[in-house]
């Protein structure tokens, strides 16, 4: 269960899945890679329901940040890596997340790459950010203003300071490679300017 009674908690349309995130995670309450970990939030809440967690970043001010968030939870660490970098077995994770990371890098490579770390009934859990190139990508995008607004305003919006890229991909694009490297997974639009997938490995 999640907890706002902790000064460094924060709101931000990132931070909105972690619950959706943490429920997956709990369901395994095994072993988890958080990709893009950024300051540690996520991360830190992962570890509440898991065997372990490794959060990755690219970022050194991020990592130095998460590592000072995670400092007394035992089962949690982080590196400084990028995930095309990082040194894992295959079949190694229990769960795999991206949030607003997934954009960052080469969709086909790390979509094959996070596959082949993946145990049996693994799963793998994105929040994406897809760029608007079709008249439904717009529309949508529009329709999710206010509620964001609405949102960032009720729940106090908190700039995190965590690196941003545009996104390359629309999501027509992203569920066309995804359906090739990840046969039945499942993509669905959120609130937020963001994207929701998840596929389970068997």
């Amino acid at each position: 269960m999640l907890t706002a009674d902790r000064a460094d908690d924060y709101w931000n349309h990132n931070a909105a899945y972690h619950r959706w995130l943490v429920n997956i995670a709990a369901r395994h309450g095994g072993d988890v890679l958080d990709v893009g970990c950024g300051e540690g939030l996520l991360a830190q809440r992962l570890a509440a329901v898991s065997r372990s967690v490794v959060g990755i970043d690219a970022d050194p001010t991020a990592i130095q940040r998460a590592v000072k968030r995670l400092q007394s939870t035992d089962n949690a660490s982080v590196r400084l890596a990028r995930f095309e970098a990082f040194d894992a077995e295959p079949r190694s994770v229990d769960l795999i997340t991206f949030v607003a990371s997934l954009h960052h890098l080469p969709l086909r490579e790390t979509l094959q790459r996070a596959r082949e770390m993946l145990r049996p009934a693994g799963e793998l859990a994105v929040v994406g950010l897809s760029a608007n190139k079709t008249v439904a990508d717009w529309a949508w995008a529009a329709l999710c203003t206010p509620v964001a607004r609405a949102g960032s305003l009720l729940h106090r919006e908190t700039d995190v300071g965590v690196a941003v890229a545009d996104p390359r991909e629309s999501l027509r694009e992203i569920r066309t490679v995804t359906a090739d490297v990840l046969p039945g997974a499942a993509i669905r639009r959120g609130l937020y300017y963001r994207y929701r997938l998840l596929w389970r490995n068997g």
